[in-house]
């Protein structure tokens, strides 16, 4: 073998070696910045489910499929590039951006609660947002829309936190843990509300079982448990993901206005989270962060119920002028 071919070969090796280390270092830092996007993460799976209820059983893995694509293309084709355009060009401007999804966000979930509680009222709100369709095509398709709306800002929080969490990290480096980091939470995410609403599905096949065998009984038993319990469970699922919507929402609002100049109200919910670390030190960390939560979610429930005659009276009038002046110029 000729001394050109081995120098070759050891260079090959070589590179092999970097790339190795280097899909190694993208792992780990990936590792790193998904466990600090948990709690939104954890939000976003919680959220999901309530936009596939209601739905026939035939439809429900096509919609989180569809979900889940919508989901894909805000990380990689929208979010990841903006993210990183913005760090480079004006940084300053994530930080609004994220507080105009938080405003989404608590605006989407005071008006669930909204219609819980004054559900005429609610109804008409959404008679002037036009935002029910008869037509089932229609009707799948607004609230495959609203889903992937909402998965934008969680999404977009989830990136944020990863990028902070890599700040000195070349701009190859950050765009690949971004890709995986999105890859990564997007299949998590959707994989687990794909097996939660199908959970009824095996339920049945399950309590179907012929087995006379103490194994058969134990599966039938836990199909019939599934069966009945996967009503409840989305419920619960539905209330924890409006819940998550309220205080993600407003706990980006609390962290936006500090770097605005606002930090009382940020630090009025830490004084309050440590005081009740302190109160019960046996649960201090969880204590600590059910207070802030709550605090956030005080907020977010605020401003939310805020939104809500805003953009009935201004927001949604303005944006109809516009598309009806916008097809009357197409028109012309």
């Amino acid at each position: 073998m000729s001394v050109g071919l081995i120098a070759l070969l050891d260079d090959v090796a070589a590179l092999a070696k970097a790339a190795a280390a280097s899909l190694d270092d993208v792992a780990a830092q990936a590792g790193k910045a998904g466990a600090k996007a948990a709690g939104v993460v954890i939000d976003d799976a919680a959220v999901t489910p309530r936009y596939v209820t209601g739905f026939s059983p035939a439809r429900e893995l096509p919609i989180i499929a569809r979900i889940a694509l919508g989901s894909l293309r805000n990380k990689l084709l929208l979010l990841l590039p903006a993210a990183l355009a913005l760090s480079l060009v004006v940084p300053q401007a994530i930080t609004p951006l994220l507080m105009l999804g938080g405003l989404y966000l608590c605006y989407e979930g005071a008006e669930k609660v909204y219609e819980l509680v004054v559900p005429h009222a609610a109804h008409a709100h959404e008679a002037e947002l036009n935002t029910t369709d008869a037509d089932p095509k229609a009707f799948e398709d607004q609230k495959v829309a609203g889903a992937i709306r909402t998965d934008f800002i969680l999404s977009a929080e989830i990136m944020a936190i990863t990028l902070g969490s890599i700040p000195e990290a070349g701009l190859a480096m950050q765009a690949l843990v971004l890709a995986v980091v999105g890859i990564a939470i997007t299949a998590g995410v959707y994989g687990v509300v794909a097996l939660i609403v199908k959970a009824d599905d095996l339920g049945l096949w399950l309590a179907g079982r012929s087995s006379a065998s103490q194994a058969g009984v134990f599966l039938r038993l836990l199909g019939r448990g599934l069966v009945q319990g996967m009503p409840y469970l989305l419920k619960a699922l539905g209330a924890v993901g409006t819940a998550a919507m309220i205080w993600v929402g407003g706990g980006i609002i609390v962290h936006g206005a500090e770097e605005f100049g606002f930090a009382w109200p940020s630090h009025l919910l830490h004084e309050a989270g440590e005081s009740a670390a302190h109160a019960v030190p046996a649960f201090g960390e969880l204590a600590s962060w059910l207070v802030q939560a709550a605090g956030s979610g005080l907020v977010g429930i605020l401003i939310g119920l805020a939104a809500i005659p805003a953009v009935s009276h201004a927001v949604a009038p303005t944006w109809r002028w516009c598309i009806t002046r916008l097809r009357g110029t197409k028109t012309a």
